[in-house]
């Protein structure tokens, strides 16, 4: 049976990864990425300097001949004929399959920005992007980031790194707003200025400064930021236009089931493509879940049931520990919010609870106490009489039930 993946990321390749351990299918991997499977995060790295592209791919070339997964780099999937079950490639090759999972991931989604494209200005979200932006770096003194998310910040530090002078704006009248609160926000914002990154909130970029050359931005209130180099993080977007035209069911990305599937016959999905009870997780645990579950289904129907992914996220700067799990930001009522802040200390915990049941954290600063609540998010611990005690740093988990 020949199982075809589209997408070499973390989803395809936990996938891939599976399908061989039953070591009974012909594994086709379709990627248009010229280097083998990297985990994102690491891309930072490549930004910095600190490593080079070969040191941060996950497996070596050999690994996937091991395992018996044929890896097709740098081939695009341009369409689907799922009636005739094929994909078809860039070059108008068609390529059969009995299963197909979709792991082709997002793109960066940018705002409308006058002058974006130009020479100087960059995205993060492939491997050539990084090499790119590290070229550039060397090149410049100084450095805008659009956008205070996780991504932005990361991406800040890393040009850091590099002795460039670095500005972050971001639309939002405080960083990190899907992962932090605003008392939470406030004291991550000390910390990373402190590290010699400028922090521009609640402000839009309007236009791309420069002629021949980028020489900053200039945001909507007028203002003009200096940076040669200009990176734009505003969010990412599900790939779904081949899916799409395939006739298959869209929305925010590609919409699975409970079992990953699409609504093509022997096509799934998984990963930052793939749309479940309405979400596009984004994140690396879920597209490892989603990629496990979606070969465990393709190799036999109906065998696992996907019932969606705790967010979790960590922010990956120099000195800075930040975990953000689960419902951190409630909108709705009936939900109790527990808050320890010590901001000369760099510390800010958050404890939101629902029927007494923890389903979400914020932890800056004390990365021990991140594992152990994470963990008590995740099943869901029942607080009962340690609400008085469950944020001390030396708190027992174990203790609830």
């Amino acid at each position: 049976m020949r199982m075809v993946i589209a997408g070499n990321g973390v989803a395809g390749i936990t996938a891939a990864r599976a399908l061989a351990q039953a070591g009974k299918f012909e594994i086709e991997v379709y990627s248009d990425e010229s280097y083998h499977f990297y985990y994102r995060p690491r891309l930072l790295e490549v930004v910095s300097g600190e490593s080079s592209p070969d040191e941060v791919t996950a497996y070596p070339g050999s690994w996937y001949s091991e395992k018996g997964i044929h890896v097709h780099l740098s081939t695009r999937v341009v369409g689907l004929d799922t009636p005739s079950k094929r994909i078809i490639l860039q070059r108008g090759e068609l390529v059969p399959y009995d299963k197909l999972l979709l792991a082709i991931g997002g793109e960066a989604s940018v705002p409308p920005i006058d002058g974006f494209g130009k020479p100087g200005t960059f995205v993060l979200r492939t491997m050539s992007d990084a090499i790119s932006i590290n070229e550039s770096a060397r090149r410049s003194t100084s450095a805008t980031v659009v956008g205070g998310g996780l991504l932005g910040l990361e991406t800040a530090a890393a040009l850091r790194a590099l002795n460039l002078r670095v500005t972050v704006i971001e639309i939002f009248p405080r960083l990190l707003p899907k992962q932090l609160d605003e008392q939470g926000s406030k004291i991550l914002r000390k910390i990373i200025e402190q590290k010699g990154i400028n922090i521009v909130l609640g402000s839009s970029v309007q236009s791309i400064l420069g002629d021949m050359a980028v020489t900053g931005v200039r945001t909507g209130d007028g203002k003009n930021i200096e940076g040669e180099l200009v990176l734009v993080s505003t969010g990412v977007r599900a790939k779904k236009d081949i899916a799409e035209a395939a006739g298959i069911s869209v929305n925010k990305g590609v919409i699975i089931d409970s079992n990953l599937r699409t609504s093509a016959p022997g096509v799934y999905a998984a990963g930052d493509v793939a749309e479940f009870d309405g979400r596009v997780f984004g994140i690396i645990p879920a597209a490892m879940e989603q990629g496990r579950l979606a070969a465990l289904n393709m190799m036999e129907e109906g065998a696992s049931v996907y019932r969606g992914t705790v967010p979790y996220t960590t922010l990956k700067v120099a000195g800075i520990d930040l975990t953000s799990i689960g419902e951190v930001n409630p909108q709705e009522p009936g939900y109790e919010e527990l808050r320890k802040s010590d901001p000369e200390a760099g510390v800010y915990k958050k404890l939101v609870l629902s029927d007494d049941r923890a389903v979400g954290a914020i932890v800056l600063g004390e990365k021990r106490y991140a594992v152990n609540v994470s963990e008590a998010v995740k099943r869901r611990a029942k607080v009962g009489e340690y609400r008085s005690r469950v944020l001390d740093e030396d708190f027992d988990f174990g203790t609830l039930s």
